[in-house]
């Protein structure tokens, strides 16, 4: 059957800025500078000013900005790097890209997000960063493990691909602190700018997407910005001097420029996905066969990501297919299977691998194509 509900319409989201998009082209062929230049410049500081972050640097992907940003706080061979045994590949191909072993550590049970009280045991003398991963657009327990790593002395790059825009909850989320001192002082700061750097993507299907690849690196450090910058461009600062081996890993103005026009309505985005997982949360509440996703009023919802648990998974997403609703699944695979050192059982990494289903979620989202979710799910699960 054709598809009547995408897992994501990209075409929808444009045509509302297509005129503004157009403006922005054309101002960026009018001024004949594509790479980097005041485009990139005026976008590092507006998406610095969002974020409340001293320093931005554009990059050209998320997993670039990974890599640099690793890089940057001085990460790299003979290093081991703590982080979720659960997200995109990306995560544990930039650890291992600067010479790193990834060490993954399991979920917290109930979450998509790094169980922050077995962190502390994997910690070895070789141990020198965590990357927390903010996956789906919710809160990793920042407090929790930015005391571990002041505790060891670890930097800590945030992996925030998907929640640019997200802010760190009013109450701790995974931390023994039950909302106390160090919760506080983190929260409604937005993700990415908790640790000591954060990488964010801007690919396509992200809460704020480019019109193609792009990245982000954010920092309060001026050291790790400034190596940064010169990581981005050849490991240069001045023209044919280069003063380290780096990357061409430059955002382009086109890019910037489109997210120039984005950026001021992503929170309007940010609103409209949490409403419309408001109103899945209250249709699909006490479904039999059905795990809802933790939710957290500054959740951003890049995915809704239910669980279909005991082998289900698969049946139920053809079953949706058939009648027209696309979904999709974020991810079949724990990182170990790449490389790496496991630290204790990953079961819940694992049952997560073996049951997440993303359903459609985007802000233009018609309350029809909701509804033919919601119906087709629950006749999918027998409910």
């Amino acid at each position: 059957m054709a598809t009547k509900v995408p897992v994501l319409d990209l075409r929808a989201e444009h045509a509302s800025v297509r005129s503004e998009l157009e403006a922005a082209v054309a101002r960026v062929l009018d001024s004949g500078q594509f790479v980097l230049g005041p485009e990139v410049e005026a976008f590092e500081e507006e998406a610095a000013e969002y974020l409340g972050a001293r320093f931005a640097v554009g990059l050209n992907s998320g997993t670039d900005a990974l890599v640099i940003g690793l890089r940057a706080l001085g990460i790299g061979p003979g290093d081991e790097v703590i982080t979720s045994a659960f997200s995109f590949f990306a995560t544990s191909e930039a650890i291992q890209l600067v010479g790193a072993v990834p060490v993954f550590v399991d979920l917290a049970e109930g979450s998509f997000t790094i169980d922050a009280e077995l962190v502390e045991a994997a910690i070895t003398p070789r141990t020198a960063a965590l990357v927390p991963v903010h996956l789906y657009g919710d809160a990793a327990p920042m407090a929790a493990l930015l005391e571990v790593a002041e505790r060891h002395a670890l930097r800590v790059l945030e992996d925030a691909a998907q929640a640019f825009g997200a802010r760190y909850p009013q109450r701790c989320v995974g931390c023994s602190c039950s909302g106390g001192r160090p919760g506080q002082l983190l929260a409604g700061r937005r993700l990415g700018t908790l640790g000591d750097a954060g990488a964010i993507s801007f690919y396509p299907t992200k809460n704020l997407g480019a019109l193609g690849d792009g990245g982000l690196l954010v920092s309060d450090d001026a050291e790790c910005a400034a190596f940064a910058r010169r990581l981005r461009n050849h490991g240069s600062e001045r023209r044919y001097v280069h003063d380290t081996l780096g990357y061409n890993s430059r955002l382009d103005a086109l890019q910037a420029a489109a997210l120039r026009v984005k950026l001021p309505l992503l929170d309007g985005y940010n609103a409209a996905r949490r409403e419309l997982a408001r109103r899945y949360d209250a249709a699909l509440a006490g479904v039999a066969g059905l795990e809802l996703p933790p939710a957290s009023s500054e959740h951003v919802y890049h995915q809704y990501t239910v669980r279909v648990p005991n082998g289900r998974r698969d049946a139920v997403a053809a079953e949706l297919a058939r009648v027209g609703v696309a979904t999709a699944v974020h991810y079949p695979n724990t990182l170990e299977r790449y490389g790496g050192r496991v630290h204790g059982e990953l079961k819940h990494a694992q049952a997560a691998a073996a049951s997440v289903l993303s359903l459609p979620l985007y802000p233009t989202l018609t309350e029809a194509q909701h509804e033919l979710v919601v119906s087709a799910l629950r006749r999918a699960l027998g409910a």
